[in-house]
């Protein structure tokens, strides 16, 4: 079968539902394709929840996109009708023995100073400040200290990607669903796309397929990418756990290398997600282990709740895995292909991309459309890693 279109998007997690909407939202004759049915648990955009913020601490190139992208969030929610984004604030904090407060590259630090820079509102808490408004902190260490954005939040990823690919349906966009992508050539003239059902022929093609780039994308993308396998877990709440009325998401550094994330408790759940991030094991779509054993979680709770977090229980509500898809320098690739012409490349995102999503399909949808986008993307070019 030969299918016609003026944009395809190959890989609809969040990378490419956002894309896939924001091109037929502009009128573009556009296809999406995914080899299994989004939104679904095989690839990076799962797990119930997703950090957002706009102090990012990973870089102020990332500050106007997640901007934008809390915008579009609450459009989507006003087309849609449902809850995507909660603005329960983020709390980043460092309660560490070895903390200096003198230390620039303390990631709290460099949170507090991207905001300071960018007006973006904010409080810096003392541990006794953290202690009172969040109960579940109380054990951090007196030398703690914490900084806290009430605008941040959490985003539903789930949810945020089956609104997006409905509203595009919507509006005239063909998805393929549990259709595997084989081969792309392309020439002047367009790219075509031969899938295990179809041939695909497009005017030019978005691509972000995550952890399977490696292997469709080619150099140098099978070496400059890695996949890395990552744990959630949820812990059940000791039966009077206190928590603040609003809790907040958080980035908590507990020591030199150690760091977790989490959110509040979601009503009804009665457990509390925590996890962490690791970078030194590499995976790959064929080897990833999507199970995760009974010492893997202890070993989660000893290292990074126990004493660190109140109210907090051993006992695994659930658990999940998802896989980061990592650069040399953990910043994001966003470029066009080397050597397929009319091709874009958004992969991949190091673990931080999902507060930036929204924003970023918006921009590549320009791109399509105009050949350049409202947003500086330069930061995230291929060209830094040649340099």
């Amino acid at each position: 079968m030969e299918h016609r279109c003026e944009v395809a998007v190959l890989g609809l997690g969040a990378m490419g539902a956002a894309p896939l909407y924001q091109l037929a939202k502009a009128g573009v004759k556009v296809t999406g394709v995914d080899r299994h049915h989004p939104p679904h648990t095989q690839g990076s955009s799962h797990g119930d929840t997703r950090i957002t913020r706009l102090s990012v601490g990973e870089g102020a190139e990332y500050v106007p996109i997640v901007r934008n992208s809390h915008r579009i969030w609450r459009e989507l929610e006003a087309l849609s009708g449902e809850s995507l984004f909660e603005q329960c604030g983020v709390l980043v904090m460092t309660s560490s023995p070895s903390y200096d407060a003198d230390d620039a590259s303390d990631f709290t630090h460099r949170t507090l100073h991207l905001a300071k820079t960018y007006g973006i509102e904010h409080e810096v808490l003392s541990a006794a400040q953290i202690r009172e408004r969040f109960p579940q902190f109380s054990p951090v260490l007196d030398t703690a200290v914490g900084y806290f954005e009430p605008g941040g939040g959490y985003v539903r990823p789930e949810r945020c990607i089956a609104v997006q690919l409905k509203l595009a349906e919507e509006l005239g966009a063909t998805l393929f669903k549990g259709e595997t992508v084989l081969h792309i050539t392309s020439d002047e003239q367009g790219v075509t796309v031969i899938t295990d059902r179809r041939t695909i022929l497009a005017d030019k093609v978005v691509i972000s397929a995550g952890m399977w780039s490696q292997g469709l994308l080619g150099k140098p993308f099978d070496t400059l990418l890695k996949v890395c396998r990552q744990k959630l877990f949820w812990f059940e709440l000791e039966e009077n756990a206190r928590f603040a009325p609003v809790s907040p998401t958080f980035i908590y550094y507990h020591g030199p290398e150690e760091s977790n994330y989490g959110f509040p408790p979601l009503p009804g759940e009665g457990s509390m997600k925590v996890a962490t991030e690791q970078y030194s094991e590499e995976s790959s779509p064929d080897t990833l282990d999507r199970t995760v054993v009974d010492a893997e979680a202890r070993d989660m709770f000893d290292t990074h709740v126990r004493g660190k977090i109140a109210g907090v229980t051993s006992r695994v509500a659930k658990s999940a895995v998802c896989a980061y898809t990592v650069t040399p320098d953990s910043h994001f690739i966003i470029d066009e292909h080397p050597s397929l012409k009319n091709t874009l490349v958004v992969s991949a995102c190091s673990g931080h991309g999902f507060k930036h999503s929204a924003a970023l399909g918006e921009a590549l949808a320009q791109w399509c459309v105009r050949g350049s986008c409202d947003l500086d993307l330069s930061a995230f070019s291929l060209k830094r890693f040649a340099e």
